[in-house]
């Protein structure tokens, strides 16, 4: 009989336990569910990545390939990181554009992707072994092809076009953008902060700044209160948020900047799509959702109807996109009148 008394309450022992946790997962389900929420009023926030450019297969893509050699067949003859390409992108619905840019010799900065002007210009060397006034003399089309080299459908129609950031900032003050710094050196992060602290306070709040940690860290350093994603706390957010976002914490990696997350990871982040973006919104933090995460270094954009339409019908938070040209007509077309 006593063995018999012990066996019940044992029972009654774990079946109170697993009440419990019922009740616990129960609730831990719908404190991160976001079906009972309204969506934002604000239409989804477009992040542009390069401006209007030219599009490349990303197939087998290396550090080192050149993508202006491997571009699809041109639909318009606008070329990355230039003013027009910018222009185009905000007219064709961009909230932010991202761009690239490289010290000078001479101690600007020019806004171009690659690390040396062989793949896109008529140059040659490392970028910021030039002044300002030799890279602007380029032909930035020089190098574009979509046969393997038996045309140059862009050579000759880049000349000058190269802009430099205070070229972009005073073209564009009203603007918001998203500034890449491409190396791993303190020093450009030392020099970009003097720039941007040149702007008014209220410019300067339009622009958000990534790289690696090295600069972007000192710039952050020399210009606090300046909206910064070193790369670092980019993978740092992603991941402690998918570790201990159930709980509603949001990391200290994730405060104050951007959190980039691929297509097909984000239906598994903890209050996926409209209570996550409550949550980074209250931490000052713009959700943007790039393209499907492969393995490697490349990440693509939400670049076409389909991808769009895979995400949530009601999704209102930032997109990552190569395409702008693209997803803002499709974005706006589909949202409600």
């Amino acid at each position: 009989m006593r063995k018999r008394g012990r066996w019940r309450r044992t029972l009654r022992g774990l079946a109170g336990f697993l009440a419990v946790a019922a009740t616990g997962s129960m609730l831990l389900f719908a404190g991160n569910q976001s079906r009972w929420l309204e969506p934002p009023a604000a239409r989804p926030f477009l992040l542009s990545h390069r401006g209007v450019h030219q599009t490349f297969d990303t197939h087998g893509l290396r550090n080192d390939t050149c993508t202006a050699a491997r571009i699809h067949a041109p639909t318009h003859a606008l070329i990355e990181n230039t003013l027009d390409s910018m222009r185009a992108a905000f007219d064709a619905g961009a909230d932010m554009v991202e761009f690239d840019v490289h010290p000078t010799r001479d101690g600007a900065f020019a806004v171009f992707h690659d690390w040396r002007l062989e793949c896109r210009t008529d140059g040659r060397g490392v970028v910021r072994d030039h002044t300002l006034a030799q890279l602007q003399a380029l032909d930035v089309g020089h190098g574009y092809t979509a046969d393997g080299g038996r045309t140059y459908p862009l050579r000759g129609k880049g000349i000058g076009l190269m802009p430099s950031l205070a070229q972009v900032l005073d073209a564009f003050p009203a603007r918001r953008f998203l500034i890449h710094m491409k190396s791993r050196d303190p020093e450009e992060g030392r020099l970009l902060a003097g720039h941007l602290a040149a702007l008014d306070a209220a410019q300067r709040d339009r622009l958000a700044v990534y790289g690696s940690d090295e600069p972007v860290g000192a710039l952050e350093q020399a210009l606090p209160g300046i909206r910064v994603a070193p790369r670092r706390a980019l993978v740092q957010c992603l991941l402690r948020y998918a570790a201990l976002g159930w709980s509603g914490y949001m990391p200290e990696a994730c405060r104050g900047g951007l959190m980039l997350v691929p297509a097909n990871v984000a239906p598994w982040l903890w209050g996926w799509p409209h209570r996550l973006q409550r949550r980074l919104e209250a931490a000052g933090t713009q959700l943007v959702v790039v393209g499907p995460y492969a393995g490697g270094d490349f990440s693509s954009g939400i670049d076409s109807a389909e991808a769009l339409a895979k995400l949530p019908a009601d999704y209102r938070g930032g997109l990552w996109t190569n395409r702008i040209e693209r997803i803002g007509p499709a974005v706006r077309s589909g949202l409600p009148d």
